[in-house]
């Protein structure tokens, strides 16, 4: 029987698509007509591309001490484990032995790959990291809040290389080069001109396969970085951007797309292997990136994300009722993000039904495993550099302080900080403080009594003392008074601090109850606040010494922009130092506080 011209057309369609499949290295299956859907259809046109991500490094080139420098994993019998992990030496390594065998592979970060860095990195401004990322293979990565520590100015360095403008070069003959990979600022844009910062997207191609990557960072970034890191830039919803740009991509021919946000979830759990779809599809975690997975277009088939520092690698489905990943790789290295995309030649877009989503799980980057030669020698040549400042011991302890691991709101090492900032202004002469408060956020390690080096057990370098204060922020003396104060505490429980509390750190002489059995500001038991032993006078005027950051109204913190009569004092980091060495010494080391000042009734 002849061959109508709709059965001509048909094969004519098969023929091409044969042709096309074959070009490509590919088989197709032979079909009946009209039947060129579901997985036997796609069998033979599709590839898994490898997607491998990590997030929040923060210049982690060393592997970070105390608990900063392990991850928990839950174990079958429902114990749990923690285990040594992070690491540039070692993060390489695992990157390399999970791309064998994939001849695709792309690897992606979430942002906050630099700023609040250990001294190693830090003290160069960050510039060994970015070496380091070259070398590891990253092919792109959103901009995190942290990329902004240092103004614009420095971020477009960092992307485009040359030498600090004010430190020059640190290697004679050795010129900076500037990241090898694009950071991405879809929704950072300028002012005046209205234009992205630096590149709002990017294709990733090989071998005719082709994924667009949009990278933006959380809109709060004002809220949380000095505000000279961010003049004259503005920053947009993060969902808005990431559709507007996917509309974009999708009109250049891109349909596969991943979105790197720099912001996150809280996962019910700590241990990195939880099961955050447990009972279902995204129970298991909370936060910001949930809204966020729920109204990105279901144009973005994978979202790689960050900024809590959490670990989780969950589904939550997109607006169209589709599943999707949704991950994040804890923080400083400490574990890398496996995706697998399954991407179709013939739409060009990620296969996904409704009963699977791309697949991804985390892995710890565990130390028990060789080291990247290459890394080791970056590490070493900077340390060369460091050494005459890293090594200077400060101070002396006789056990692990705990700062950034504290399982309490007040931390040991928060209390010994502000103390620190405390006695640094309260001589009439130096600002006349009576009391200090710390952010949470800028506590940003533990102090390990283990040596880290040749300095011995117990000795804090001048480089350990950098890992948590690496803000160097100038510390301010400022007048409020006890109606502003107790504002600002209750703060730290209220507002945009309400879902996820940022509880301060007090000097010595302030104390007050948390009571978290209750709602809002009403958390903060008035009455229940005093410094040294006298309640709160509303109405009396109280000298108040906290890092310019808090002195901005940096975290949520309004209440203290209306500060007055400011002094500027020395940089946290100096008061920080010059404290470990007036009370400690090897025959008398610091020993932990109590952290008792904050009473929290749970």
């Amino acid at each position: 029987m002849p061959a109508t011209p709709q059965r001509r057309r048909t094969v004519r369609r098969l023929t091409i698509a044969a042709a096309v499949l074959a070009a490509a290295g590919l088989t197709a299956t032979a079909l009946p007509a009209g039947a060129d859907t579901g997985h036997a259809a796609r069998a033979g046109r599709t590839v898994d591309v490898q997607l491998l991500s990590f997030n929040d490094f923060h210049g982690n080139l060393e592997p970070p001490q105390g608990s900063s420098g392990t991850v928990e994993e839950s174990r079958p019998d429902g114990s749990k484990k923690s285990v040594a992990a992070g690491g540039a030496e070692y993060l390489a390594q695992s990157l390399r032995t999970a791309r064998k065998g994939h001849p695709y592979s792309v690897t992606a970060a979430a942002g906050d790959l630099v700023g609040a860095s250990p001294l190693l990195s830090g003290l160069f401004h960050d510039e060994p990291t970015i070496e380091a990322m070259n070398k590891l293979g990253l092919d792109v990565t959103s901009v995190g809040n942290h990329e902004f520590d240092e103004g614009r100015d420095e971020l477009t360095r960092l992307q485009k290389g040359g030498c600090h403008p004010k430190d020059g070069c640190y290697e004679k003959g050795r010129k900076f080069r500037g990241a090898g990979f694009p950071y991405l600022t879809a929704n950072v844009t300028d002012e005046k001109s209205g234009k992205p910062l630096l590149k709002p997207y990017t294709v990733w191609k090989h071998k005719g396969v082709k994924i667009g990557f949009i990278g933006v960072t959380l809109e709060g970034t004002p809220d949380i970085v000095n505000a000279d890191g961010v003049k004259g830039l503005k920053f947009h919803d993060e969902v808005e951007t990431i559709n507007k740009y996917a509309k974009v991509l999708n009109k250049q021919g891109v349909k596969s797309i991943v979105a790197l946000i720099h912001e996150g979830g809280l996962p019910a759990s700590t241990s990195y292997n939880y099961d955050c779809d447990s009972p279902g599809p995204g129970d298991g975690i909370s936060g910001p990136i949930t809204d966020i997975a729920k109204h990105v277009t279901p144009k973005v088939d994978a979202l790689v994300t960050g900024h809590t520092h959490q670990a989780y690698s969950c589904t939550v489905p997109d607006p169209s009722g589709r599943p999707r990943t949704v991950t994040s790789a804890a923080s400083y290295g400490k574990l890398y993000t496996d995706t697998t995309l399954t991407y179709d030649r013939r739409t060009r877009d990620i296969v996904r039904t409704t009963v699977k989503a791309p697949h991804a799980a985390n892995h710890v980057v565990d130390r028990t495993q060789p080291k990247a030669a290459d890394m080791t020698s970056l590490i070493a040549r900077w340390n060369k550099l460091a050494a005459p400042v890293a090594g200077r011991p400060v101070g002396h302890i006789s056990a692990d302080i705990a700062g950034r691991g504290a399982a309490a709101p007040e931390s040991p090492l928060g209390d010994v900080i502000s103390d620190a900032q405390l006695e640094a202004t309260k001589a009439d002469g130096k600002g006349g403080a009576q009391l200090a408060l710390m952010n949470p956020g800028g506590v940003r390690s533990d102090l390990a009594f283990k040596a880290s080096g040749s300095e011995g057990d117990g000795v804090v370098t001048y480089g350990e003392a950098f890992t948590v204060q690496p803000f160097t922020n100038m510390l301010n003396v400022v007048d409020l008074t006890g109606a502003q104060l107790l504002a600002g505490l209750q703060q730290q429980v209220s507002g945009s601090n309400e879902a996820s509390p940022k509880i301060l750190q007090v000097s010595e002489g302030l104390t007050y109850t948390l009571d978290m059995t209750k709602s809002g500001a009403a958390r903060v038991v008035k009455d229940s606040v005093k410094l040294d032993g006298a309640a709160l006078d509303p109405a009396k005027t109280y000298r108040v010494a906290m890092n310019e950051f808090l002195a901005g109204g940096g975290d949520g913190f309004a209440a203290f922009k209306d500060g007055r009569n400011k002094y500027v004092g020395p940089s946290d980091l100096d008061a920080f130092n010059a404290y470990l060495t007036a009370h400690s010494s090897a025959d008398k080391p610091l020993t932990p506080p109590k952290a008792d000042r904050i009473t929290v009734v749970k």
